[in-house]
């Protein structure tokens, strides 16, 4: 047979209860007429952003090319060695600027030379003038014969003739003597020298610096031929640069976009064949200089016509296999996702087409603390379109 043993069971004393409560916190305790409500845990504090609107144009980004609005080869047309130059490289220079000096003596020599030789001839030619003057007044008479007075015309224009050639010998030489003087043929930048003082220089010699100006830039694209017919056909009747209705900017290199506007100045005459595009020109003012030739840049051509269209930071949006989406925070402080089809950049804002409108509140940081249905603290929060920065509503 088996025996039962029964065990009694105290109820815990109340210092036992104590310490329980003590240990287990906001646990509800049931039982001997105790109970206690469980602690809601706070809403995570989360920074928000209102979205704003503003007047943005249909857009086209294509790439391009700077080049300088003039640039020249320096080159000498004389033979002689160089004895000076005038300017440090990659330094500006003006307009008639002496920039470099070949040795003058043997042109100054030559000029010398051909005026004396010029002064000479025009005494032969003044001489037989006269002869002939006299010859005419004594053939008249019968005193020569016509033989000798045809050698009397003959000798005079041969000697007007010699004059001619000796002016023609000492402009020529003059003219050489001023190559010995090469001079900037504009405002510009020059660059680095390729022959250095002491050298003997000639046409020869090729290149000896090159000097450009930047200011204005030109900035080369391309356009597909059914863009630009579609162009030509909606302003055909535009008659100058500035009636073109559409704003030109660039981003540099370093993806900052350039200050300064730029107007469409130039569209090449044909299609290429082998690519079926169109070259195309815009003039950039370049006033400091930061733009140079030869960088690659995105131009953007915006319609003038502009519409109103909300704004995001590029720090709201996130990305999963649905497409980018917002976290946007209602009313009641609950969180939801949004997805947005977005647009172009601008700086460091997302144009929307659609998905999110002016005025709502969307999530750029604490991102990682929320999910989709939970309640947040939403702290209001600016955000600069241009740099990104998040700062305080208060700044």
């Amino acid at each position: 047979m088996f025996k039962t043993t029964v065990k009694k069971v105290s109820c815990p004393t109340k210092s036992a209860l104590f310490v329980s409560c003590i240990l287990l916190g906001p646990i509800a305790l049931t039982g001997c007429g105790k109970e206690q409500v469980v602690q809601k845990a706070p809403a995570p504090a989360v920074s928000v952003y209102t979205v704003n609107s503003d007047l943005v144009g249909t857009y086209r980004e294509f790439t391009a090319r700077t080049q300088a609005s003039k640039e020249a080869e320096i080159t000498t047309r004389v033979q002689g060695e160089l004895i000076e130059r005038k300017f440090v490289e990659g330094s500006k220079v003006k307009k008639d600027d002496l920039l470099l000096k070949i040795d003058p003596s043997e042109y100054q020599a030559l000029v010398a030379q051909y005026d004396a030789d010029l002064k000479s001839k025009i005494a032969g030619a003044a001489g037989a003038s006269r002869d002939l003057k006299r010859g005419k007044e004594v053939a008249e008479q019968g005193f020569i014969s016509q033989s000798d007075l045809d050698k009397l015309i003959t000798n005079a224009a041969q000697t007007q003739a010699a004059v001619k050639a000796g002016e023609a010998a000492l402009t020529k030489a003059k003219l050489d003597l001023s190559y010995t003087e090469i001079s900037a043929p504009f405002d510009g930048q020059i660059g680095r020298v390729n022959i250095d003082v002491g050298n003997i220089i000639s046409p020869q010699s090729g290149v000896l610096a090159t000097i450009t100006s930047i200011d204005p830039i030109y900035v080369n694209f391309s356009v597909e031929e059914a863009l630009y017919t579609t162009y030509l056909q909606e302003h055909h009747n535009i008659q100058s640069p500035d009636q073109v209705p559409i704003d030109l900017k660039i981003r540099l290199p370093n993806n900052t976009e350039y200050a300064e506007a730029g107007m469409l100045d130039f569209a090449d005459t044909k299609i290429d064949s082998n690519t079926g595009t169109v070259e195309l020109r815009a003039t950039f003012p370049n006033p400091n200089g930061i733009v140079l030739p030869g960088l690659f840049v995105k131009l953007i051509a915006e319609s003038k016509n502009k519409s109103q269209m909300a704004l995001v930071p590029q720090a709201a949006v996130q990305e999963n296999q649905q497409g980018k989406f917002v976290l946007v925070v209602d009313e009641t402080n609950k969180v939801s996702t949004r997805h947005v089809d977005l647009g172009r950049r601008v700086n460091a804002m997302w144009v929307v087409n659609s998905g999110i409108k002016a005025g709502e509140k969307i999530i750029i940081e604490g991102l990682q603390k929320v999910r989709p249905g939970v309640e947040v603290n939403p702290i209001d929060k600016n955000v600069d379109a241009i740099t990104g920065v998040i700062t305080n509503s208060a700044e």
